[in-house]
Parts: structure tokens; sequence; C-alpha cells
């Protein structure tokens, strides 16, 4: 893969973020390209990397052809794991999912872990290994930040070096097919064991009266990069707009940096790993001395391919701005004038009455402390829907 070289990056404290880097060619030789300018990733070393990525798909009441089409797109070196929260009875989503994952398996065999989110089995053994912090009542919290922290820790469990996360709802294939070879692109290009890669789509296209119109931005995006870049700024002392993947639903970890870093619930959990990256790291003494002394890096990378996926409405679209620059006025970073700013865009946008504040992310510890072995054996012995399709 030829890329954009990683030549520009801001510091803060130990964590080091790249501008974006641009995908010039998917497929490239190994030979060497002549210029300082252009990254070249050989091609068997990124299918060498796909062997340990695990690629957790969190769902919900999706549409089965979309997800049909993402599970084909995932390259077959990569173990796959599917978390469901959808529909158990009126209708029986999950059971068709099951059936169109084991129709897939017998077609494939791909390597391939699911489970339901309310799942007894989770909720067993989570208790067991002492994380009560995603249980609401007696299950599993609903919330798609809960099932990417089931997805690492069934990562973690399998033996995976990184993880990576992929969208459902996305209607072109092949871009989900790129997105994970650009994760190992990524992940090749990292000097140190504390590695994420967040993804920017080339274009986002809509849907018009005139045919498709290939928008840069989404909504939420363009909003939550303005004051993600505002809040890394006032931190800094240093204006800058190098942040361009606030809401990166696309994006992927080393497993060493997932398990030390908590997870917000809802919408805000993309955004929080950004500003709880700043706070911790960009600081001196206030996480592992092993970090400080490789530090973070952040890669993003702007896709070839465009993103289309289902539109989940306007309603989808005021809950994550609400969340995301909640996430950010939460921060302890934020400073008062920054905090104004927010406010007054979210009242803008009819989101706030004059005297409410935007709600505080609600946060998972990390889960480096949890036995994954005993959290996978529970789980193995009580869970009532939990496939392994192994080759």
């Amino acid at each position: 893969m030829l890329l954009e070289a990683p030549v520009y990056k801001e510091l803060f404290g130990a964590v080091e973020i790249y501008e974006v880097q641009k995908v010039i060619k998917l497929d490239s030789e190994t030979r060497d390209v002549g210029t300082f300018t252009v990254k070249n990733v050989p091609r068997e070393d990124i299918y060498r990397t796909l062997e340990d990525i695990a690629i957790v798909v969190p769902m919900k009441d999706e549409k089965l052809q979309l997800v049909d089409g993402v599970l084909k797109a995932i390259p077959h070196q990569c173990p796959i794991i599917i978390v469901s929260n959808s529909k158990r009875e009126g209708p029986n989503i999950f059971k068709q999912e099951v059936d169109l994952v084991k129709h897939f398996y017998n077609l494939t065999r791909s390597r391939i872990i699911m489970v339901h989110q309310k799942d007894p089995g989770l909720t067993e053994a989570f208790k067991k290994t002492g994380y009560t912090e995603i249980l609401e009542g007696n299950s599993v919290r609903s919330g798609k930040g809960e099932g990417m922290l089931i997805g690492l820790l069934l990562a973690k469990a399998i033996g995976a070096k990184y993880v990576g996360f992929v969208d459902a709802d996305n209607y072109i294939p092949g871009s989900v097919n790129e997105y994970v070879k650009d994760y190992a692109a990524g992940f090749l290009m990292s000097e140190s064991d504390y590695t994420m890669v967040r993804l920017s789509w080339r274009h986002k296209p809509k849907v018009t009266t005139k045919g498709l119109y290939f928008k840069k931005w989404g909504r939420v995006s363009e909003i939550t990069n303005r004051y993600m870049n505002e809040l890394f700024g006032v931190a800094t002392n240093f204006e800058t707009n190098i942040i361009a993947t606030g809401n990166a639903g696309e994006h992927a970890m080393s497993i060493k940096l997932a398990e030390i870093m908590p997870f917000a619930t809802g919408y805000a959990i993309e955004p929080y790993e950004l500003v709880y990256l700043f706070e911790t790291f960009g600081r001196w003494g206030r996480g592992k001395e092993e970090v400080y002394d490789q530090g973070v890096e952040i890669f993003q990378i702007e896709t070839l391919n465009p993103h289309l996926h289902e539109d989940k409405g306007q309603e989808h679209v005021k809950g994550m701005i609400l969340s995301s620059l909640g996430t950010i006025y939460h921060s302890e970073l934020a400073t008062e004038n920054l905090k104004k700013r927010i406010l007054e865009e979210l009242r803008v946008h009819g989101l706030l009455g004059e005297n409410e504040e935007p709600p505080k992310p609600k946060v998972m510890p990390p889960v480096e402390g949890i036995d994954v072995n005993e959290w996978m054996k529970t789980l193995e012995d009580e869970a009532e829907t939990l496939l392994k399709f192994e080759v």
C-alpha cells in the first residue's frame, strides 16, 4: 500500500498525533518508491499483520443485507467478533443474524465468535471478575461502547495483538476491506506498542434529487473536529486543525493501549478516547511509565473509498452532537471560554435549554485488571448465545 508519509505530527506530552495521510494506492509492489513523501507498506507485511487483528462488529437491528456484505468484506486472515444487541422477540432478528453467520461460516470457514450483548453468561462473567460497571440491573447495559468493550475482551481472550472496529451498516462492502488493511498499514508504521489508527472517510455521499453528492464532512464530524482541535489548542497553547477523526467509528488499537483505556458509553465513545489520552498522557506522571517511555501514536488515514452507511435520522445526529460536545465540555482541559462556546453551539442547534449543560459521559474503567481467562471460561460455561466457529 502506498500512503502519504507520516511527515508532520503534533505532540502533547507523550501523545503523538499525525496529520491525515491519504491512501495513494491500495495495492503496490514492495520495491522502493524513491521519494520521502510516500510511504510504501509491503503487501506481504499487511497480510501477515491481518492475522493479529481481531475485527469487532457491534450491531443492533441492522439490515441483514448490509451485515452480510460487511462480513464478506473483512479479510479472511482476521478473526471476526460479532456482538449483537438485536431484538430476540417480535421479531427475533438475532436468530436471523445467527442463521446468516452460520451460512457465512459454512461457505468461508472464517474464524468467528458471536454473542448477544444481553446474554446472562456475560452478566455472570462480569460479576465473577468484579467488573460490574458495565451492568445495569441483571444484564449488560445497552450501548455501542458496552458492545465494543465485550468485543475487546473476546479479542484479548483469543490472543489478538490488535483490535479493530467496523460498523455493520455499511452499503459499500469493499470499503470495509480497505478499512481493515488501512488499520494494518497504520500499525506497521508505528514504533510504539501503544498505537491507535483512526480513519477519515474520503467522502460521505448523500442522496439528493440530482443523484449522489459526495460531501467531504458529515455534520457531526465537522462540529466535533472543530471543538476537539480547540481543546487540543487551549491545552497546548498552540492553535491547530490537526484532528480530523473526532467521531471515527472505524478505528483500531493495539490491545496494549485498548486495555488501559476507559470506555465511554453511547455516542461519546470515539471522542472520549482522544479526550482521555490528552488528559492522561498529555501530562506527565498520570499513567503507566512504560506508556510515557514509548509514547502513544495516533495515526489518521484518509480512505480511498467513500463511506455510505444507513441514515439513522435527525435524532441520531442530534444525540451524537450532544454527546460529542458534552465529552469535550466536561474535559478537565476545557477552559471556561471553550465551555461557553460549546454551550452557545448546542443552544443554536436547539439541543440545550438556556440554563442546561450537556450530559457528562458515563465512563467504564479500563479492562486491564480483568482476569480474561476466568472471564472467558465463565462465559463459555454460562452463555446461551455464544457461538465459536474455528477453522
